[in-house]
């Protein structure tokens, strides 16, 4: 994926990007270069635990606009990226059960988009996407969310099964969407609930799967065997606002 205006080419350009604490969703360098400037590049990402490629001279300007790239390709975030604290900080300020979104390896960036729009109507205090192989907060993505991006707020994590993991002793309880669940409408979706949705492809990766709860289903009539994830994330979104307002 490449998003001209996220981009950032040559050493003095990510560098700078990196030590003003701009948000690095990847790296990309030539393999093998050793230098005195590389290596501090390598060093700062390290510190905002970025995702670091090592890639041939081949690759670098195959990704490259400019093609004066210098043997580094920073893919810089369109927005911010929020803490989970800050989301569960959010419920509380509200007065309402945590309500989040958390998404096994999305990869399109109109799907994340269109999640984090639903997320935002639905009510849903923030969403959880990995650090890897996972789409991150792109232009396109900002494009395809509305404008719901400057109010719901996303972050990004090393490892979702921990998290999980930590927001269980919040309280919190996690529904996996998946076809061969419980149908939704069977399913008591009410308090403070994550709502787990996998990868366009594959679904729900087993580790994470393992970390939830239940599994719930949409029901469906059709001719063909699943929804797109965005949508999948919608209908069981909104039946968990349905549960909610119907237990006041």
């Amino acid at each position: 994926m490449r998003f001209e205006e996220l981009t950032l080419e040559g050493r003095n350009a990510v560098l700078e990007a990196l030590r003003s604490g701009k948000t690095i969703d990847r790296l990309f360098v030539l393999d093998g270069c050793q230098d005195g400037p590389v290596r501090t590049i390598i060093r700062e990402a390290k510190k905002q635990n970025t995702i670091i490629s090592f890639v041939s001279k081949e690759r670098l300007d195959q990704l490259s606009e400019t093609k004066k790239h210098q043997g580094v390709i920073a893919y810089a975030a369109a927005y911010d990226y929020a803490s989970v604290d800050e989301m569960l900080e959010n419920a509380k300020q509200k007065g309402e059960p945590p309500f989040l979104i958390l998404l096994d390896g999305i990869e399109d960036p109109h799907n994340l988009g269109a999640i984090i729009r639903t997320a935002n109507l639905a009510g849903a205090h923030g969403v959880i996407i990995p650090k890897r192989r996972a789409c991150g907060l792109t232009a396109t993505v900002a494009k395809a969310s509305a404008g719901a991006i400057n109010y719901t707020p996303v972050a990004k994590v090393t490892n979702l099964s921990a998290v999980m993991k930590q927001l269980k002793e919040e309280g919190l309880w996690f529904v996996c969407a998946d076809m061969g669940g419980e149908v939704m409408y069977r399913q008591n979706l009410t308090g403070p609930i994550g709502l787990v949705i996998g990868n366009e492809g594959e679904g729900v990766s087993k580790l994470v799967r393992e970390n939830c709860d239940f599994t719930a289903s949409v029901p469906m009539r059709g001719d063909i065997d699943s929804l797109n994830a965005s949508v999948a994330c919608g209908v069981l979104s909104f039946e968990i606002v349905r549960q909610r307002i119907c237990e006041k």
